[in-house]
């Protein structure tokens, strides 16, 4: 927890959260604190109340009785409260609508970079009373609660998962295009010979690439720190100073230049967003594309992946100041919810996200009823809280882990080694908004002008962090 390589330090895209905790109270076997505060300083709902609370678009059967399952559990903990599902999903190009428009759940997720930018604008609920009347609150890792905090150090979004960036890989195109699936790339020079193999002999993209939503800027921000550059950093007076027309960004436009046009190699789709890219690879259309390190619940449960398909591994790292590029989710609260709503909203991150982490009896429940709908336990991920606290939890519903955790061995074995890095600290969806369009004209014309993209896309961020 102490080291900044030991946890994830800064955002994403939303996290899948599919494990959620049991309705009972710690029988006082935990690592961590017990999720229920005292009874004299906690939050209290005695009047009925209901809650809506978001659970992501297009689940399957399974995943959906789970989570039905898991807001029994709750209501059975809870008898005043009343929870009801609404279908979420966050998106840079449609979240700003729908959080004016007032459609929200009264839960829901957002990615690390939004945290401070909402609170600031007070366009979510000012939970921190209610969240400090639980122990955890004090135990998450500094790094990562920043990232929920108002500038007086008030917890105002409550962090769920964290990740650093993963090459995730199809072993079995691996095998048919010859490549060992046990070995997968280290470098990026491997990286293009297999994505090269992967396209000519099986027909399907060797390396594919989002590139609108903003996920084009996330992923090439992902590439040019995993190549030794930086975007925007803060200068000695503390101000952004921005960096994106460097020799970092330029080499990382070229690898993907090259990998398109000269080896042919990433098929035929350069228009992907988060959803489109899982979608296809969990079809077996894509051999390698990178993306957050704990993907692999979305893959199985939204997009039909075979988990023997499945492998990830570290994003290879290209220099001294090379780095991992780490984010993670955090929930918030409707600032339109009641005092009431607020309570019990608090209760249920407490119940849903928090309680599996730290406490072990609610670890096994929420285990045992995720696994009997044959749903992903056990897939690895980066700790909010620390690792030891992370190892303790896996610890305890080992024997309910049904994932592949061997193929996950090349992520798991290097990521807690690698340097994480955190996102562009200033205004960071319009730096990735301003930066798809340069991945979009690199891979879709021939002779785009590297150059003059970086001096133009140079000029624009410079705008934006310096209004």
């Amino acid at each position: 927890m102490k080291s900044p390589r030991s946890v994830f330090l800064v955002p994403v895209v939303g996290a899948l959260a599919l494990a959620a905790v049991a309705g009972c109270a710690s029988n006082g076997s935990t690592g961590g604190s017990a999720t229920t505060p005292p009874a004299a300083a906690g939050p209290t709902t005695p009047a009925p109340v209901t809650i809506t609370v978001s659970i992501d678009a297009g689940l399957k059967d399974d995943a959906v009785k789970a989570i039905d399952d898991r807001i029994g559990q709750f209501e059975a903990k809870y008898p005043n409260i009343t929870v009801k599902k609404q279908e979420f999903t966050w998106d840079a190009t449609t979240f700003t609508t729908q959080l004016a428009g007032g459609t929200l759940p009264d839960v829901f997720p957002v990615p690390f970079t939004d945290g401070r930018g909402l609170i600031q604008q007070k366009q979510i609920a000012d939970i921190s009373s209610l969240v400090t009347a639980y122990p955890w609150a004090a135990e998450l890792n500094p790094k990562v609660a920043a990232n929920g905090q108002s500038a007086d150090g008030k917890l105002w979004a409550v962090p769920i998962a964290a990740y650093g960036q993963g090459l995730h890989y199809n072993r079995t195109l691996f095998a048919q295009a010859g490549l060992d699936p046990d070995k997968p790339p280290t470098t990026w020079a491997e990286v293009e010979a297999d994505a090269k193999a992967i396209s000519e002999k099986t027909g399907a993209a060797g390396y594919a690439m989002m590139t609108k939503s903003n996920t084009g800027g996330w992923i090439l921000t992902s590439t040019v720190y995993a190549m030794g550059g930086r975007l925007v950093e803060k200068g000695s007076d503390g101000k952004p100073v921005v960096t994106v027309n460097s020799d970092a960004t330029k080499k990382a436009l070229q690898y993907l230049q090259n990998l398109r046009w000269n080896d042919n190699a990433m098929g035929s789709n350069f228009l992907y967003d988060w959803p489109g890219i899982h979608q296809d690879f969990g079809a077996g259309k894509i051999g390698m594309f990178i993306s957050g390190g704990g993907d692999y619940g979305n893959l199985i449960t939204q997009n039909g992946l075979k988990p023997a398909d499945y492998g990830v591994t570290v994003v290879p790292l290209d220099g001294s100041a090379a780095g991992t590029l780490g984010g993670g989710t955090l929930a918030v609260v409707n600032a339109k919810a009641t005092a009431a709503q607020q309570d019990a909203s608090v209760k249920w991150i407490d119940f849903y996200y928090i309680a599996k982490l730290t406490d072990q009896t609610q670890a096994v429940t929420d285990a045992k009823t995720t696994a009997a709908q044959n749903l992903p336990v056990g897939a690895p991920q980066l700790p909010v809280f620390d690792k030891a606290t992370y190892d303790q939890q896996q610890s305890w519903i080992k024997d309910y882990v049904n994932v592949p955790l061997n193929q996950f061995a090349p992520y798991t074995s290097k990521i807690f080694d690698q340097p994480l890095l955190p996102e562009p600290a200033v205004s960071t969806q319009d730096v990735y908004a301003a930066l798809d369009p340069v991945v979009q004209a690199v891979l879709t014309q021939k002779d785009a002008n590297i150059d003059k993209l970086l001096s133009d896309a140079q000029a624009q961020i410079e705008s934006i962090v310096t209004k």
